[in-house]
């Protein structure tokens, strides 16, 4: 199956400058915990809604600030006509819950997630998956 079978294309975008309050209520509407970050057609992070409790709300930090303070800038992505299995196995590898979809242009097609593997791919791939993120990182 290839990934453009199973991931969420329909994808809320926001700039680096958008502001962590305006991207929750985003995520709150669209029932979503990541929104990716662009920057002319480019996607340039990711914010997902551990991002904000962990590096701003934990910390009593306000939510007036742009995403680019707390967002992941070293987003993991594949292709849409990639395998969902290479995939769920690239997520297992970075120890990560979603990958960014990018189109033949390198243009953001739309992001897959566990719950997309789940729901199209089955539980046995998705509780490997997940076995590999949860899994202690190997040190070098």
């Amino acid at each position: 199956m290839k990934v453009s079978e199973a991931m969420t294309a329909q994808v809320a975008t926001a700039t680096p400058q958008t502001t962590i309050a305006e991207v929750a209520r985003t995520m709150a509407q669209i029932e979503s915990g990541a929104v990716p970050v662009m920057e002319d057609g480019k996607v340039v992070g990711l914010i997902t809604d551990r991002d904000i409790v962990i590096r701003v709300v934990a910390k009593g930090d306000s939510v007036d600030g742009p995403v680019s303070e707390v967002m992941s800038d070293d987003v993991e992505s594949c292709s849409e006509d990639d395998n969902v299995a290479d995939a769920a196995a690239k997520m297992g590898n970075h120890q990560i819950r979603r990958l960014v979809v990018l189109n033949d242009q390198g243009k953001l097609a739309g992001i897959l997630s566990l719950g997309d593997i789940a729901q199209d791919y089955g539980a046995k791939a998705v509780g490997k998956t997940l076995e590999e993120i949860s899994a202690e990182p190997a040190t070098h």
